[in-house]
């Protein structure tokens, strides 16, 4: 039934949103503005002082192992919220299978990691660090024996979290509120439905269309165009839909079986997080395994194997237009100055 569901969901904004031409008017329904703010779970409310102390965890490398790789590492602030690789470098120059997804406006989604095995983004900070490919640490016990070997980051938790606040449940707390900033709204395309019709160029009115005409955002919708679903629940979809073609052998699609991996259930075989279009002219190479280097390629190959179409080099074009307006405003970023242990290290000088 997952598989379907996009389709249905497709036919209804059909039948129900009613004909739009790309000169007419911004068009009302299936195109959601990003929001301004991201919502918070009741048990972890935004502070200043706890984003603070979550962008440090953020940035620094003494949660890993050898003291090497951070959040940032695979997810840099600094750029578009990933890091440019088909798979990220994790400790000891490990390679992961999967390609690192964009940080910024993971907020919106409704679940984490690839394959949805976090359900929210403090689930999902508690993962890469013990991740032995990743962060490598042993387990959440020596990740926080190690901050707390920091004496101003014990202070920091305690301040921010009351006595006895260095947790891992409290770091992954601080670290998902400074995540929850990394948003990229007022994009042309937030600009054009707010009714800026100056907004958007012709080609990229045109690829909207583009975009509907064909069924993509029968899976590309919401405000993050990933799937508007409520936070927990996964939207999913089985990559390739279609099977069959050249391009299962030449990108490797099927031999990671995605969520199947997580769930160990049959049914989620090569099920897939619906990944976001939100800055997605940045975020190249492109699928689960960062095995498509540009985004033309990505939209020719999505067409085949997810709705059995062959666009033409026109068509590909507008909606690659398109996909550009979604390029939002990044907030403005500075590294923090992490805190220091006089005479010593923190880092075993053979770490294993």
């Amino acid at each position: 039934m997952k598989a379907i569901a996009p389709f249905l969901f497709l036919l209804s904004m059909i039948l129900f949103a009613g004909p739009w031409s790309p000169a007419s008017a911004a068009p009302t329904g299936p195109w959601p503005v990003l929001p301004a703010e991201a919502p918070s779970p009741a048990d972890n409310p935004m502070t200043p002082a706890k984003i603070e102390l979550g962008k440090k965890l953020f940035f620094d490398p003494r949660v890993s192992v050898d003291g090497t790789v951070s959040c940032n590492s695979c997810h840099n602030v600094m750029e578009a919220g990933d890091d440019d690789r088909a798979t990220s470098v994790g400790v000891h120059g490990q390679r992961g299978g999967r390609s690192s997804p964009t940080v910024f406006n993971a907020a919106f989604l409704s679940v984490q990691f690839w394959d949805g095995r976090a359900a929210n983004l403090e689930e999902q900070a508690k993962g890469p660090v013990t991740n032995s490919v990743e962060m490598g640490m042993k387990d959440h016990t020596v990740v926080m024996t190690r901050l707390g070997a920091i004496p101003a980051y014990v202070a920091e938790f305690e301040a921010v979290f009351g006595a006895g606040g260095l947790t891992i449940d409290n770091f992954a707390k601080a670290v998902a509120a400074y995540e929850r900033t990394l948003l990229t709204p007022d994009s042309a395309y937030d600009r054009y439905i707010k009714g800026d019709e100056s907004a958007l160029s012709e080609q990229q009115k045109r690829g909207m269309q583009t975009v509907l005409e064909s069924g993509c955002i029968a899976c590309h919708n919401g405000a993050s165009f990933a799937g508007a679903m409520p936070m927990g629940q996964g939207f999913y979809q089985k990559v390739p839909l279609i099977p069959g073609s050249a391009y299962d052998a030449k990108y490797d699609l099927t031999s990671d079986t995605g969520r199947e991996q997580a769930t160990k259930n049959p049914a989620d075989r090569n099920m897939w997080r619906v990944a976001t279009w939100r800055n997605v002219a940045l975020t190249a190479p492109y699928f689960h395994n960062g095995s498509v280097a540009t985004l033309d390629e990505a939209v020719r190959v999505m067409a085949k194997i997810q709705l059995g179409k062959e666009l033409g080099d026109a068509q590909v074009a507008d909606i690659v237009a398109f996909l550009g307006s979604l390029t939002g405003k990044f907030p403005q970023q500075t590294m923090p100055r992490l805190p220091g242990v006089d005479g010593k290290t923190v880092v075993p000088v053979d770490p294993k």
